[in-house]
């Protein structure tokens, strides 16, 4: 019955979320028709989202702050790079990462992460969806930056979609 009425958790607390925000009233009035639409899209969504990943949501929150903690080491190490080194001593790279991900979404998830970390950004996923192509601003040692990126988040992802 539950899984009926709410057949995406995740989006109905994202959707009421979002509308509150988007609002920015406080009242019964909002809340209400923000519960609405948060519950209603998601039923009338449901038939085209078949075969939904299971997400392991305690391991998620993990790697969200982890995420983060390394998006804002990340953005210092890139101002320093560009603050005080010269750019002949950069060292620009194009790393092929093996992919052991099997899901789109994990996938997708990976690839974001490394976007969104300042100094690295996914180029490519290789058409049998093996090897992922990242660009990453200054790589003096390749190899050991796709093991770290494969260490730090591929390793976690797995965790997270089963």
């Amino acid at each position: 019955m539950i899984r009926r009425l709410l057949p995406h958790p995740g989006l109905t607390a994202l959707l009421v979320t979002m509308w509150m925000v988007m609002v920015n009233d406080l009242t019964f009035g909002t809340l209400f028709l923000a519960l609405v639409v948060g519950v209603l899209v998601p039923i009338f969504t449901a038939p085209w989202w078949p075969g939904r990943p299971r997400v392991r949501f305690l391991p998620a929150l993990g790697y969200a702050a982890l995420v983060l903690w390394d998006i804002v080491v990340a953005n210092f190490q890139v101002a320093a790079i560009i603050l005080f080194r010269r750019t002949c001593d950069l060292r620009p790279a194009w790393l092929t990462i093996p992919l052991e991900l099997a899901t789109p979404e994990a996938i997708t998830v990976f690839a974001g992460t490394i976007s969104l970390t300042p100094g690295t950004v996914s180029a490519d996923v290789s058409a049998c969806g093996r090897f992922l192509l990242v660009h990453a601003l200054h790589a003096p040692d390749p190899a050991a930056e796709i093991a770290k990126v494969k260490m730090r988040y591929e390793t976690r992802l797995k965790e997270i979609f089963p």
